[in-house]
């Protein structure tokens, strides 16, 4: 779909484009690990990968691992705090994947709306539904 708002390079205040295609979005949260991990960050300002490793069923090294793919996607930041990164959610990036979305699904009503129109006047104007008389 060549006439949508993503792509045009606009930069948030993070350094983060947040207009970039929603194609790593949707990658990183296939896996259900990062599913998880994106809501038990997201009930929590900040935490550390240790802090998250103990609420899920794998490793600390799994979690950074994880981590790292959510941050190239632009859902999570990470800072370092002394000794520690601290990791929270960017939700920025899934409001605008929801506005993508939200958009995709308008043009698709509107072209099945359409459909509907056209399927329902050749109907009236035949009377027999494309069906052969007999």
């Amino acid at each position: 779909m060549a006439d949508h708002a993503w792509g045009h390079g606009e930069i948030d205040g993070g350094g983060m484009d947040v207009n970039a295609e929603p194609d790593d979005v949707f990658a990183a949260l296939a896996d259900p690990t990062r599913q998880r991990l994106l809501e038990v960050l997201a009930d929590r300002v900040e935490a550390t990968a240790t802090v998250l490793a103990a609420e899920l069923p794998v490793s600390r090294q799994a979690v950074v691992k994880h981590l790292a793919i959510l941050d190239r996607a632009g859902l999570v930041t990470g800072h370092r705090q002394g000794r520690e990164v601290r990791y929270a959610v960017r939700p920025e990036r899934l409001a605008a994947t929801a506005r993508w979305m939200a958009r995709l699904a308008a043009d698709w009503d509107s072209r099945l709306g359409a459909i509907k129109r056209i399927a329902e006047a050749s109907e009236d104007a035949g009377g027999s539904g494309g069906r052969p008389a007999g």
